[in-house]
């Protein structure tokens, strides 16, 4: 494999992993943003949102070293 195709596939499982924080994240919303007969909780729009999606880079990018590390010790068994 190609270091662009790692590279591509690498941004591409970051990418994966922010929109599976996003959508984390959007499950109950709602909820979490209007409380019963209470303002609006903003927090729940400029804390939990960038948490969730860096949450969710943190997840992809601790995938993407997993099959890094999985993938290099397969090629090491296998020899020259």
């Amino acid at each position: 494999m190609g270091e662009r195709t790692q590279a591509a596939l690498g941004c591409l499982t970051v990418a994966a992993g922010a929109g599976a924080g996003l959508a984390v994240w959007t499950v109950g919303v709602r909820g979490r943003l209007w409380r019963f007969e209470q303002s609006p909780d903003w927090k729940v729009l400029y804390a939990e949102l960038p948490l969730a999606i860096l949450g969710g880079i943190a997840v992809g990018l601790a995938v993407w070293a997993l099959a890094q590390r999985v993938r290099s010790r397969r090629s090491a068994r296998r020899g020259p």
